[in-house]
Parts: structure tokens; sequence; C-alpha cells
């Protein structure tokens, strides 16, 4: 009968399909430790946690000119003052910005981000257990995708099932209860999934999202440089307060 051979084809599709999902999600959650769950996070990590690799940038950018060290122009250029990096991330803006001094914004946070300072700050918040990695994040969202397109496919052969012809004694109620069942299976995989899955943003695992929670109602505290840097790291330059500045960034987004 062809009805149980699309029975057979749907079950086929969305048994790989969840099995996948699970083993993508018993992977990440093997490679999560939480021996940096009492730990106080750095600007530069907090920055990472909250934006990834381009709001360390922004970051930096942000500090060394609130530092007079660098020149963010409302035009969207930055111009090096101070040569003198203090830290490695620092020296990778500056080094961005190139010899002459004076570079766009866009391309010197592109650069930035990209630099072996963010990589070291990524590695070492993975290790933590604070930071999701690239292979866990690509490979669960990837899984995801692979169940919802099962689900559809379960939809598609079961309708096929019922336009095909069925023995007399088949009511065809009872072929669509049969397809119900795999695609009960899919959906609630994806179900479990968004429960289990979406606690991860794109960058901060749920430890890692504790500890932004708790800089979070820090960075509404005093105005001092601290807890302002703070408020940019973990909500972006939209946080910024001064007008030039604020300008600059918005030429950066306008162009970049």
């Amino acid at each position: 009968m062809l009805w149980v051979l699309l029975l057979l084809a749907a079950w086929a599709v969305a048994g790989t399909a969840c099995t996948r999902l699970c083993l993508a999600a018993v992977r990440a959650a093997a490679g999560r430790t939480d021996t940096g769950r009492d730990r106080e996070l750095t600007l530069y990590e907090a920055a990472f946690l909250s934006g990834g690799p381009r709001r360390v940038a922004d970051v930096t950018l942000v500090a060394m000119a609130r530092q007079r060290r660098l020149l963010l122009a409302h035009t969207g250029w930055a111009t090096v003052v101070d040569p003198r990096g203090r830290d490695d991330m620092e020296r990778s803006v500056i080094g961005a910005i190139g010899p002459e001094g004076q570079c766009r914004i866009a391309p010197v946070r592109t650069t930035a981000a990209a630099a072996e300072a963010v990589r070291g700050i990524a590695d070492g918040l993975v290790r933590a257990g604070l930071a999701v990695p690239d292979s866990a994040r690509t490979t669960v969202a990837s899984a995801v995708r692979q169940v919802r397109r099962a689900a559809l496919t379960v939809l598609a052969l079961g309708l096929l099932a019922l336009l095909v012809p069925v023995p007399p004694d088949v009511p065809r109620h009872l072929v669509a209860l049969w397809f119900a069942l795999p695609l009960a299976l899919t959906l609630s995989c994806l179900a479990v999934a968004r429960i289990e899955v979406h606690p991860y943003s794109r960058w901060a695992s749920p430890a890692g999202q504790r500890l932004l929670g708790a800089l979070t109602h820090t960075a509404d505290g005093a105005a001092d440089d601290r807890t302002y840097l703070t408020s940019v790291a973990v909500r972006g330059v939209h946080a910024v307060g001064e007008p030039e500045l604020r300008a600059a960034f918005t030429q950066r987004q306008a162009r970049g």
C-alpha cells in the first residue's frame, strides 16, 4: 500500500531530524562548565557576551575617545591622539586605524573585531562556560532548521497519503492519525528545543546571561566612567550620551 510507504518515509524523516537535534543539544550541554559562574566580568568580556566581537570594538573606541586618546569625529572618522595602546584591544584599534593615524570608523571597527585579542576573549569565555561556542551554536541551529523542514515534509506526505487510493477497509481519518504521530514528534522536539535552546543568546550561555543581568543593574547606577562604559558594553552605542560621539557612530552605521 502506497500510504504505508509514505508513512515509513515520514517516520524516517522525522526520526532522523529529531535524533540529530537531540544529539546536538546533548553535545552542547556537555561542553558547558560552571567554572565562571562567580567570576567578575571585565568590560571587554561583558561587551562580547552582549554583542559579540563588534561590541568589543565599539567599547574600545568609546573608552579611548572618552579618555581623549582617540578622536571620533561626528563625520565618522577616527583619529589617533595617543598612539600608545594600554592593552591588546587598544593596540588592535590603533593598528586598524593604520600608520597615517586616521581612518573611517566602519573599517576600524570591522578590523578590530576580527583581531586576535577578541578571539582570545572569546576563547576564555567559552572555557569558562560563559559564551556559546561557535560550533555548538551553528550545529544546534542547523538541527532545529532540519526538524522544521521535517515537520513540513511529514505534513506534505500526510496530505499526499490522503489523496492516494487506500483500501476500502482503511478509514481516511485513521491514515491521518498515523501521520499525526511523526508530526507530533517533530513539533514536540521544536517545542522542547525552544525551551532548552532559547535561553542561549547569540553569544552568552545561561551562566553568562546571569552575570550580564547583574551588570545591567549596575549600569543603571552612578554615572562614573566605569558605569558609563559598562552601560555601553551591555546596551551598545545607543547608550552613548555625548551628542558628538553618538553622531560619530551614527555615521558609521549609515555608511558601514
